[in-house]
């Protein structure tokens, strides 16, 4: 299985992590899948008003200098680490 299709099942997995799973960690899969999906940041930031998606952007511009590949790896392998924590729990 190549990086795109084990990245594409870990996105699936990554929907059916614990409603309890911390705002940090999504966001930290939110900017690593937009990262991987789509490249760096191409909007321009969320005024203040609008909390929840710049929180999402800001997530999104810090791992702007990861390569796709890297992004994918980085994805995979926090989705494994969520899923282990929430067997475990």
């Amino acid at each position: 299985m190549g990086l795109k299709e084990e990245f594409e099942e870990y996105a699936e997995k990554a929907k059916t992590l614990p409603e309890n799973t911390s705002n940090e960690n999504k966001l930290i899969l939110y900017g690593l899948y937009k990262q991987a999906t789509v490249g760096p940041v191409n909007t321009s930031r969320p005024g203040v008003f609008n909390q929840r998606d710049r929180a999402k952007w800001d997530a999104w511009k810090a791992v702007e200098a990861k390569s796709k590949d890297d992004a994918m790896s980085d994805y995979i392998t926090k989705v494994k680490q969520l899923q282990e924590a929430a067997a475990s729990s």
